[in-house]
């Protein structure tokens, strides 16, 4: 999965939005002002992901060289996916999903 997917995934979910807050190349997408995912334009070899901690912990199990902790975040909430072909298209979007629907359940 390529940025450009990503981003085309994120953008069609529901009331999602993108922006640049943190520097020129960290593309966040956000709902209800919430971040769900983070991915860098200029090196986009991986995506963050915020995760049920439990699940992260599973997927981090499952996937050892290719759902890590989540880089510069809070690691028990967090994974970095690898992007380099070895997960499917559709097990990356359903982390990006799951991600979306967990920050949209805490909308306080």
């Amino acid at each position: 999965m390529n940025l450009e997917r990503i981003r085309h995934f994120c953008l069609s979910l529901k009331d999602v939005t993108e922006d640049f807050p943190f520097d020129k190349t960290t593309l966040v997408f956000r709902i209800n002002r919430k971040i769900f995912a983070l991915i860098d334009i200029d090196d986009s070899e991986t995506v963050n992901v915020k995760c049920n901690p439990e699940k992260a912990l599973e997927l981090r199990a499952s996937y050892p060289d290719h759902v890590l902790p989540g880089y510069h975040m809070n690691k028990k909430h967090w994974n970095t996916v690898v992007l380099d072909g070895y997960l499917a298209d559709y097990q990356i979007e359903e982390m990006l999903l799951d991600s979306y629907r967990l920050v949209l359940k805490n909308k306080c």
